[in-house]
């Protein structure tokens, strides 16, 4: 590992405990848009991951995890902290291959094996090639995070196409079932799943999909806990990811977050250590669970 991580003060995220701390997204990003899915590195300002703020403890030292949508946003953060928690990390992309380097480079600076895999997740046949490659190059899989997704905003619920309904589902729902599929077979007692999950009234697809996650979530948990495989889910709120850019217009990437109770979207970074509590030990009693890290004012049940 890196001497600048080295010097962090503890295990963990490593940053001011105040949350209404001056941010360079406080009271909203910036107007900007890019064309989807996105990129990291045209974001202004770039998020932060982790990449100077988080200090690994080992809490997955010697496993294997396939995360998502690994390549920016959430995805990159978990990856990050995964890797420096001591795990080999998988990731599961779609396009942007810069990112994806990215990701793989924070990874093998944390002295762990990194695997990029681009591609459709929509399609069964390669979230089963995803999960197989995992297996073959890692050694094995004991930590699959579903956290690829995707969304667009409309104005009104008729604005919603069948064909827009149909990608949306397809990702963000159907590749979970898919990668669960494959990855059972793989998966022993005390390992498992971690999927994200969130809502927002002006992507009512979207947010369908999300409730379907969490359903999901509790019945796969139930099913499995003969095999002693947990099951548990995240629900963030507002966070400053490529996607939202990418899918809003300048005038709302304006005001994401603004009504957080932080005033702020969320970056990356904070989102990781929920999935490293989820995916430790420290969460063995855990399963069926929705943690909801969302700014919010709301319950995580």
């Amino acid at each position: 590992m890196a001497a600048e991580h080295q010097t962090l003060r503890h295990h963990g995220l490593n940053v001011d405990r105040n949350p209404l701390a001056e941010d360079a997204t406080t009271g909203g990003p910036p107007e900007q848009s890019q064309d989807w899915p996105g990129s990291d590195q045209a974001m202004q300002p770039q998020a932060d991951h982790g990449e100077h703020t988080y200090r690994g403890g080992g809490k997955l030292e010697g496993l294997s995890a396939l995360v998502t949508g690994g390549d920016s946003g959430i995805g990159r953060a978990v990856a990050i902290a995964f890797a420096r928690e001591g795990a080999d990390v998988a990731i599961a992309y779609y396009d942007e291959h810069d990112d994806a380097r990215e990701t793989v480079r924070w990874i093998e600076d944390a002295g762990r094996r990194a695997l990029a895999l681009d591609g459709d997740l929509r399609d069964p046949q390669h979230c089963r090639q995803v999960v197989e490659r995992t297996v073959r190059e890692l050694g094995g899989l004991n930590i699959l995070v579903n956290n690829a997704s995707v969304h667009f905003e409309v104005e009104g619920f008729d604005e919603i196409t069948p064909e827009q309904l149909d990608q949306t589902f397809r990702t963000n729902i159907y590749a979970y079932f898919y990668l669960a599929q494959a990855a059972l077979p793989h998966l022993k007692a005390g390992e498992g799943s971690v999927v994200a999950m969130m809502g927002h009234p002006s992507l009512p697809d979207y947010a369908a999909t999300k409730a379907a996650i969490h359903n999901f979530t509790r019945s796969l948990a139930f099913s499995l806990t003969d095999r002693g495989i947990r099951v548990n889910c995240v629900a963030p709120g507002p966070v400053w990811t490529p996607l939202i850019p990418a899918t809003r217009s300048p005038e709302q990437v304006a005001k994401h977050g603004a009504s957080a109770l932080w005033k702020r979207p969320a970056q990356p970074a904070e989102m990781a250590p929920s999935y490293v509590f989820l995916a430790s030990t420290d969460s063995r009693y855990y399963t069926g669970e929705v943690l909801a890290p969302t700014g919010m004012q709301m319950t995580s049940r």
